[in-house]
């Protein structure tokens, strides 16, 4: 077993709700990705990505066939990655309402937490 740098939690219901309407394959991949945030230390720009403009809002990156899957996400405390909403990517850009809703998760999150 691959021990684990670092936490990966979900927020609420956020990802389950993105992930439960996959086909299982894609699902599959998702937990692979996942996994890579989990134990991969100095994770590749293809697997994790930073947004720009964003103050440190992440993107998982999942390529299944020609399709292409992100899951927003952020580092709190240096080491957990939060797992937010996720969608399919249909274009070059990431939709601006993905990222403001993300942006909306991540202050629930903090205003959560307290």
């Amino acid at each position: 077993m691959v021990e684990s740098v670092r936490k990966v939690i979900l927020f609420k219901r956020y990802f389950d709700e993105f992930f439960d309407k996959q086909p299982r394959k894609v699902q599959e991949k998702l937990y692979w990705s996942i996994n890579v945030l989990r134990t991969i230390r100095n994770i590749p720009k293809n697997h994790l990505k930073k947004l720009q403009g964003t103050d440190g809002l992440m993107e998982m990156r999942t390529q299944f066939g020609g399709d292409i899957y992100r899951v927003f996400c952020f580092f709190d405390e240096g080491q957990i990655v939060v797992l937010m909403n996720g969608f399919q990517k249909k274009s070059q850009k990431t939709p601006k309402d993905e990222i403001e809703r993300a942006l909306r998760i991540r202050e629930e999150y903090y205003a959560e937490k307290g």
